[in-house]
């Protein structure tokens, strides 16, 4: 019952964790400049789009401080912005669990100047959903509410559109998740949705970045007849282990299953076993 609403309270919370982009403008300049800032997990898949311009400026994570010691708790980013192959100045804010953002700033590096930014709208705006990620020089825009579609950009021009698993309610959101899900050191992403049942856990669609083709690609489901969850479901990495782990609730109990890639790049079960609460 407490993991039941734990994750309804969280699937709620989902609606201010995505909103996304921020909007931010300059302060106390002559000349007032106005941009978008969008990220993922942990600061990476970071990029700068300048109001009145079409490029889009890519981010390098610099350093993310988080902390949980106070409520609401804090997240502190700084990044790199990265133009022609160089560091060309600096960016940093901080944002409280409340989606609070504040201490912001850029810092041009041929002067060292450092231009203070302030949010426009700010916590109580109603966000609308639209996100992107630079991640491997590949922009994947997406929205978190109510537009299923994932367009997939890649340098060389061509670009793809995939649809995402739709959200059933419209209290609800799609969680995005930048993170190595098969273990070979390049990034992937992720997106999940509150199962179509009761909520009780998040169902996951995974798109794994290919270092060869430079592409990305879905993964594929792996084979169910052994396991007792038939969905990648709350999914978690364990690194040392290099497994997948899903869980999902059957009946009254809670099971976890893990998986691990083998050498074709195939998900296989690996063991079950049930949760305690």
């Amino acid at each position: 019952m407490k993991r039941f609403l734990l994750i309804m309270l969280l699937s709620v919370l989902m609606i201010n964790v995505n909103a996304q982009p921020f909007t931010l403008k300059s302060a106390g300049e002559t000349k007032e400049f106005s941009l978008q800032i969008y990220f993922g997990t942990g600061g990476k898949g970071a990029c700068v789009q300048y109001k009145g311009q079409k490029g889009i400026i890519p981010l390098k994570i610099k350093s993310y401080v988080t902390n949980l010691t106070v409520k609401p708790t804090f997240d502190t980013y700084v990044w790199d912005e990265i133009i022609d192959g160089k560091v060309n100045g600096s960016y940093g804010l901080t944002i409280s669990g409340l989606q609070d953002v504040f201490d912001i700033w850029y810092e041009r590096k041929k002067d060292g100047k450092r231009f203070r930014l302030e949010q426009v709208g700010g916590k109580g705006e109603e966000p609308n959903g639209n996100d992107k990620y630079l991640l491997h020089d590949v922009l994947l825009s997406f929205n978190s509410f109510n537009d299923d579609k994932l367009t997939i950009s890649y340098p060389d021009g061509t670009k793809t559109t995939t649809i995402l698993p739709s959200i059933d309610a419209l209290v609800l959101s799609r969680q995005s998740i930048i993170a190595d899900y098969n273990f070979d050191g390049y990034d992937d992403v992720a997106f999940s949705i509150p199962d179509a049942g009761m909520g009780v856990y998040r169902t996951f669609k995974i798109f794994l970045y290919n270092s060869k083709t430079k592409r990305f690609a879905a993964l594929k489901e792996p084979d169910y007849a052994k396991s007792n969850c038939s969905c990648l479901c709350d999914v978690t990495i364990n690194k040392q282990k290099k497994q997948l782990y899903t869980a999902c609730r059957g009946g009254a109990r809670w099971w976890q299953d893990a998986y691990h890639f083998n050498k074709e790049g195939k998900l296989v079960w690996v063991s079950s076993r049930e949760m305690n609460d």
